[in-house]
């Protein structure tokens, strides 16, 4: 099948989605996307400068039989848009995370029509995809909420009928060859995330004072991507944790990123928001021990309640609880009882997400949607 794929911002994690599938599919990707610069602007113009370059593609002599976008397009605007070729096409978009429930600081500065660029999207796409089922529930729950907010003439009947065609596929990850044996020493703590207020670097830098405060010897990597405006908490961190940081910022390379997860004991999530967690999931394959919030897509990427023994990664989402749990791991780090015996307990539930299992599902899909569309 051959597949036009539009990604509005075509960077990160969508970039890294995008390109894992498309280098073991059985189909055939045209991807047109646009730098990963300033998000509003690319979810505002995407559908014009879009409409414009598959015109031109068309012309050339180029076809496709689905449309495949993810939600930072307009996809309806889009599509009243684009040649006829494409209108027709049957159409699924991915919900990576979602202009709605995305965390803001503050409520008012929630542009309210960009959440209705998400509906108008699901509305106009023949398969709606979310990354995780907490994603998916909690995105329909808010919709139906904030239409009830509305003045009057309240389409409560879109969300059951975005409902009845929404799926759960969560995204593929890289295969990242796992260290086996791990340099001696005090407890190493990775954490991985975008450096923003979402992302709980206050939390996670408390429970660092904590441990430094009662004794415990530790080393730390706080890597990730961050922006103009980057909490002051790190630079703070930067100082006063300086005698134990390993890695420190945005890793230049694939490679310098991968040896940082190999390098490390324990992965830790301080997350308020998470509609997935890449960086988790590739931290465990990769041999790091995970240390996750019960809260959030982690519960269920974990198979928490269903899988026996998984509860042990978890903590309660508190800094106390998070504090206490590090102690208990630096003490059997001490003992070379991290993974008490089973270090391929995790590694065998999160095989399921590596890219050569999952493309195979996601083709199938596709597939699946052009055969309903016929």
């Amino acid at each position: 099948m051959k597949v036009l794929a539009l990604e509005p911002y075509y960077g990160g994690s969508h970039r890294a989605f995008l390109d894992g599938w498309k280098t073991v599919s059985r189909h055939q990707f045209t991807v047109v996307g646009l730098e990963a610069y300033k998000w509003k602007w690319r979810m505002r113009h995407s559908a014009v400068t879009f409409a414009d370059e598959v015109k031109d593609r068309i012309d050339a002599g180029e076809h496709w039989e689905l449309l495949f976008c993810c939600d930072m397009l307009n996809l309806a605007e889009f599509l009243g848009l684009a040649p006829r070729l494409v209108q027709q096409l049957p159409s699924v978009i991915y919900f990576h995370e979602n202009q709605l429930t995305y965390p803001v600081r503050f409520e008012s500065e929630r542009d309210y029509q960009f959440a209705m660029t998400n509906m108008t999207s699901c509305l106009a796409a023949d398969a709606v995809w979310f990354n995780s089922g907490f994603h998916k529930d909690s995105f329909l729950e808010a919709l139906a909420e904030f239409l009830r907010r509305m003045p009057d003439e309240q389409p409560l009947d879109a969300v059951e009928r975005i409902k009845e065609k929404s799926f759960v596929y969560p995204p593929g990850v890289r295969g990242i060859e796992k260290c086996e044996k791990r340099k001696k020493g005090s407890m190493h703590l990775l954490w991985a995330a975008r450096w923003e207020h979402d992302k709980g670097a206050e939390d996670f830098f408390e429970v660092l004072k904590i441990l430094k405060s009662r004794g415990v010897d530790f080393r730390v990597s706080v890597i990730g991507q961050h922006f103009r405006d980057v909490p002051e908490v790190f630079g703070w961190a930067k100082e006063y944790f300086a005698e134990h940081i390993e890695r420190w910022g945005y890793q230049e390379s694939r490679s310098e990123y991968d040896d940082a997860l190999r390098e490390a004991d324990v992965f830790v999530s301080t997350a308020g928001h998470e509609f997935f967690g890449i960086s988790a999931v590739e931290a465990a394959l990769a041999g790091c021990y995970p240390v996750l919030p019960n809260r959030l897509a982690y519960p269920e990427i974990l198979g928490f309640g269903k899988e026996d023994g998984v509860e042990e990664f978890f903590y309660d989402g508190s800094v106390k609880g998070l504090a206490e749990k590090l102690m208990l791991l630096a003490e059997r780090i001490e003992q070379g009882m991290l993974w008490n015996g089973d270090n391929h307990k995790v590694i065998g539930l999160l095989e399921r997400f590596k890219w050569d299992n999952m493309a195979a599902m996601l083709d199938d899909a596709i597939e699946n949607v052009l055969l309903l569309s016929n």
